[in-house]
């Protein structure tokens, strides 16, 4: 009798040390991700309304550069290119919607599901590191702190990646558009509005002397993983950015 109690005195424990194991290992659900958090940000210079070469002129000499330079980037330029990317350029009184007001680029529905993260390696004035851009205060998010083109290179595998002083990455924030066109918003209105904002890019580099070209071309999930991107936010292109070498 006693050696039958203590047996199933063991067993309950057993089994009450199993179910406590089991929760321990497979009952904590994983904590969800967390987004990247802002370290500091970095207001940038007022971009210029006015050029000194016509639009025309920028037009016909537009060319996809992938050999820079070795010089640096002026804070200048980059802002002027972030601006020229999505800059607002008439601010609004309903944020919520328009997160500002309208852009350089055009938007179906005023939705602006895109978003700008610059790769930072050499730029007079800023230190290394990957940053957001954030259209509404024309400033720069600092998200991660470090020279990261190295590790941008082996989401592409395209030299020029690694060697421009800097990269812009777009991506989208599938919601934003979804929830007014479905469908519609993911399999047309976004890549549209990404080559309505390439275009801007390409054009203002060339007004600027610098090069750029657009990259399709790379692994989407190591995109993803380097810029820490939660779900339902996706890479489109990345662009290097840099001075343009002499042919």
């Amino acid at each position: 009798m006693r050696k039958r109690l203590l047996n199933l005195i063991i067993s309950i424990f057993s089994i009450i040390l199993i179910i406590f194991i089991s929760f321990q290992v497979f009952g904590e659900k994983e904590k969800p991700k967390e987004e990247n958090a802002i370290i500091k940000e970095i207001p940038l210079p007022e971009p210029k309304m006015k050029g000194e070469v016509s639009i025309e002129e920028v037009l016909s000499k537009r060319r996809s550069i992938r050999s820079y330079t070795n010089e640096n980037l002026k804070l200048e330029e980059i802002s002027q290119i972030l601006w020229a990317a999505y800059g607002i350029t008439e601010k609004k009184d309903k944020p919520d919607r328009l997160r500002g007001g309208f852009r350089t680029a055009p938007s179906a529905g005023a939705t602006y599901p895109l978003d700008i993260y610059l790769i930072a390696g050499e730029i007079e004035s800023l230190a290394p590191g990957i940053y957001k851009y954030d259209s509404s205060s024309h400033s720069l998010l600092l998200m991660e702190e470090g020279d990261k083109r190295t590790q941008l290179f082996l989401t592409c595998l395209q030299p020029w990646v690694k060697s421009a002083p800097a990269s812009i990455i777009y991506t989208a924030k599938w919601d934003r558009i979804t929830s007014k066109y479905g469908d519609r918003g993911t399999e047309r209105y976004v890549y549209l509005e990404v080559g309505h904002s390439a275009q801007n890019v390409y054009l203002q580099a060339t007004a600027l002397g610098l090069g750029t070209v657009a990259v399709g071309a790379f692994n989407d999930k190591k995109l993803k993983d380097f810029l820490s991107l939660e779900e339902g936010e996706d890479p489109l292109y990345i662009m290097p950015l840099g001075k343009k070498k002499d042919e």
